[in-house]
């Protein structure tokens, strides 16, 4: 009687008796090894299968790819540093870099190409089903996915076959490196739908080219420069590029210095970030789906941008927004009244930073037109706390992040009466707004001179205090300012909290009553203060650590703690008590 087929997605056992194997016949496999290539009879192999020990990444797809090289350079500080308000809650993570030992030649040639015809194995003939070689050559690290694909054929195919499924990739491309190991890359790759470029030389039109000839379902591109490196491409080669580019949804780009001027057309575009634009002759959106735009101009006095023109065209073409930033020292009342016209209705969030000819007046307009807003970044600004009380009678019901850096006429009275008027305020961002004039702050930036000269013409009051009770706010960040004398925090949700360079807060004057509090920034404190700090915090967190069960007296009347030794019931169990730990809070100094 026949025995039943074993089913075809099950392993082949590894052990049986003799008689079964000799009626089913023996399933040999190759006879040379699948690590070396050599003879397996009398053999031992002493290479590893993998020749990469790199940790494994849990993202289904390839996230970083690196490009090698004799030297590894350190990632550098990106040339654009301005924070965008958009992204204001999400921290901007640099990705690390993966740097492979193996030599150039080996990366330059075609990891995939069949060089040894003698290794025929199965996709489990070293004991891994193909599902399960699959699951794990998909967590593997671009580099150990190259040095695997250098086993045996059946992991090269597989990770071919891995290299065409991946849909983001990120690479890194050092100074001096051709564009044909760009292109090399993009080819093994042509289901890329996201893909990221931190260059480290020059981007110029060949690189654009190959992008949109290698990568035809692109959908978000983004392009970060380091040190020196521009991109070279004019506004007509973006513009093409943009409009050949049909599911295209994302688009963001620094170092855009050399565009001179641009049109964008696309029924895709979602997403827009420039940064870097300098003097640019025309600015066109024919963009119907664009909800997000940020665009950041170099601070050079000899801009020629015509910023009004500029938003009363976005506001024309792209009614759809939701988000708009745009930072320029050259921001006027007169560019706000264009957006105001606009009457997007969608408008969520309103970054306008750098501009220090905002005035009062302006936040009146802003009031006005869009009384939905969500976030409001006026940092840079010259508004004063009248425009802070317009702000607290329009957006009491929907404001939760709002963002005063680098406001000059702005007091510790219009801060504490913002926290106090706007109940779901998250986010607030009041740097370098209480300042002693006297004083050099080490933390502006050296670029922004127009904003130091007004920031030395305004004399404010030193020693001032601030006292702030609020229920839903989690980050408070009061960098740089140097006037402030007394500083008193209730605010049990509060987790991110921002006092560098603070220089006269009096350690005898900080209460912080902040329970879930996470991380407090101290650079450039005094060291008094910073030991008042460690010393508030980790109280807080001692009176929190205190498990200790209560137990009534005899006659009920007052309750005591007992600790779990000296009490003679049981602790209760683990999932019965309330969770009371805690993250110890961080105290950063760097």
């Amino acid at each position: 009687m026949d025995r039943p087929p074993i089913p075809a997605a099950l392993p082949p056992a590894h052990g049986g008796d003799a008689a079964d194997a000799a009626k089913h016949g023996k399933k040999r496999g190759s006879y040379n090894c699948g690590r070396c290539g050599l003879p397996k009879k009398g053999h031992n192999c002493t290479v590893k299968t993998l020749a990469s020990t790199a940790d494994a990444t849990p993202d289904s797809s390839l996230s970083v790819v690196s490009v090698p090289s004799a030297a590894a350079p350190s990632l550098r500080k990106p040339s654009s540093n301005l924070r965008r308000a958009l992204s204001f809650d999400d921290l901007d993570e640099r990705l690390p870099v993966v740097d492979r030992s193996e030599p150039d030649e080996e990366v330059d040639s075609d990891v995939f190409d069949e060089t040894d015809p003698d290794l025929d194995l199965d996709a489990d003939a070293c004991g891994l089903p193909a599902r399960l070689l699959w699951e794990v050559m998909r967590r593997l690290p671009p580099p150990g996915l190259l040095s695997a694909a250098k086993v045996c054929k059946g992991w090269r195919d597989t990770a071919k076959r891995m290299w065409r499924a991946a849909e983001e990739l990120k690479i890194r491309v050092p100074a001096n490196v051709p564009v044909g190991f760009v292109a090399s890359m993009l080819q093994k790759c042509p289901g890329i739908v996201r893909l990221s470029l931190r260059m480290e030389s020059d981007f110029d039109s060949t690189m654009l080219a190959c992008i949109a000839f290698s990568c035809p379902n692109l959908e978000c591109m983004e392009i970060l420069t380091f040190d020196t490196a521009t991109i070279r491409i004019n506004g007509d080669e973006l513009g093409r590029f943009v409009a050949d580019k049909k599911s295209l949804k994302s688009l963001k780009m620094e170092g855009c210095s050399n565009l001179g001027g641009f049109v964008l057309c696309s029924s895709s575009l979602s997403t827009l970030w420039l940064s870097d634009l300098h003097s640019l002759s025309k600015m066109v959106f024919n963009c119907p789906q664009l909800r997000e735009v940020s665009l950041e101009f170099s601070c050079q006095e000899n801009d020629s941008t015509d910023l009004k023109t500029m938003i009363e065209g976005l506001g024309r073409s792209c009614l759809r927004l939701q988000n708009i930033h745009i930072a320029s020292i050259w921001l006027s009342h007169s560019a706000v009244l264009a957006l105001t016209a606009a009457q997007l209705r969608g408008l969520r969030m309103l970054s306008l930073v750098l501009g220090s000819e905002i005035t009062d007046a302006s936040v009146a307009a802003i009031a006005s037109s869009y009384p939905n807003l969500e976030l409001l970044d006026l940092s840079g600004s010259g508004i004063s706390d009248s425009g802070i009380s317009m702000i607290c009678n329009v957006f009491p019901d929907t404001l939760t992040r709002l963002l005063l850096a680098l406001c000059p006429n702005v007091t510790s009275s219009g801060i504490q009466f913002a926290t106090f008027q706007l109940p779901h305020l998250e986010i607030m961002d009041c740097g370098m707004t209480i300042c002693d004039p006297n004083m050099q702050n080490p933390t502006a930036d050296e670029n922004n001179c127009k904003l130091q000269k007004t920031s030395a013409s305004n004399v404010h009051f030193t020693n001032q205090k601030l006292i702030i009770k609020h229920s839903r706010l989690k980050k408070l960040s009061l960098w740089g300012c140097t006037g402030l004398d007394a500083l008193y925090l209730n605010c049990p949700r509060l987790i991110d909290l921002n006092l560098n360079s603070c220089s006269n807060l009096h350690p005898g004057r900080l209460l912080l009553q902040c329970p879930n509090l996470e991380n407090v920034h101290a650079s450039g404190c005094q060291d008094m203060l910073i030991g008042a700090i460690q010393s508030q915090v980790h109280d807080a967190s001692a009176d929190m650590e205190n498990h200790s069960p209560s137990k009534r007296l005899p006659d009920g009347s007052k309750r005591i703690r007992v600790p779990h030794l000296l009490s003679e019931e049981s602790p209760e169990p683990e999932k019965k008590r309330r969770r009371i730990e805690r993250q110890l809070c961080n105290v950063l100094l760097d």
